[in-house]
């Protein structure tokens, strides 16, 4: 992991009517790392996230990846740049197998004329491809052909994070992976957020649970009042002190250098 930035985001601001939700935010994301963003309801958390991701075009500010300008209209744009996200509500198609899951809206179609006249597609191959992309994040499922439906929780977690981390070049954002899953699901899920960044990818990981902040995270994006309050050190660092600067009732200035990251 290196400093080397691969997102930024400079004065981000997005209103909705009379409601500024982000007012003025900076963002910086490191290659390789995995990056906790936290913050009480309100805090613009997630018009961040929705920013990032192109679902939300900001009023003013600059986003950059790579060192290069860009400007995202929709979640296409943002894909197109090789930026995934996984939502909170994973957006499967319960009743398709795994492989069709993987390739929702990328199908593989046949080589030559099967493909590109009559649009036959590729399933051989999307079943093959879907198998290595499982096998190399280590999520034990047997077959490809299973309907996203049978699947437990975190298994399901599992194909959603499976599938970004096929197409993303840079960056997956993951909203609450953790949520609603229980103790040993949710320690799957972690560990699959920890071989995502073994790939090479940057993580922005969203979350309410600071427990698994704490566990994964390698720096702490904190918002709040629809700004950047700090940017924490999870390993010299408080869970009670982040909690503290997270709702106001501790200032980032008294804290000491070596809690800022």
């Amino acid at each position: 992991m290196g400093d080397a930035l691969v997102m930024q985001g400079r004065g981000l601001v997005k209103r909705f009517g009379h409601v500024t939700a982000l007012d003025g935010t900076d963002f910086d994301l490191r290659a390789g790392e995995i990056l906790a963003v936290i913050g009480d309801n309100g805090a613009g958390k997630s018009s961040l996230i929705k920013v990032l991701s192109g679902a939300l075009i900001p009023d003013a500010g600059a986003l950059s990846l790579d060192g290069e300008r860009v400007y995202f209209r929709t979640p296409m744009d943002a894909r197109r740049a090789g930026i995934e996200t996984v939502y909170q509500d994973l957006a499967v198609a319960p009743a398709m197998t795994i492989a069709e899951n993987l390739y929702l809206g990328r199908e593989v179609r046949r080589p030559g004329v099967l493909g590109s006249v009559f649009r036959v597609l590729d399933k051989a191959r999307m079943r093959e491809e879907a198998e290595r992309h499982m096998r190399a994040l280590q999520i034990g499922i047997r077959t490809m052909t299973q309907a996203v439906e049978t699947l437990s929780g975190g298994q399901r977690q599992g194909v959603a994070v499976a599938r970004s981390v096929a197409f993303a070049r840079h960056v997956v954002i993951m909203d609450e992976p953790t949520a609603a899953l229980g103790v040993k699901e949710g320690t799957m899920v972690l560990d699959l957020i920890r071989r995502v960044r073994e790939r090479g990818l940057s993580v922005v990981l969203i979350s309410h649970n600071m427990p698994h902040v704490f566990e994964v995270a390698d720096r702490i994006h904190v918002a709040r009042l629809g700004r950047r309050a700090a940017v924490l050190n999870p390993r010299a660092i408080s869970m009670s002190d982040t909690v503290a600067v997270m709702t106001g009732a501790l200032s980032p200035e008294l804290l000491p250098t070596e809690v800022l990251a």
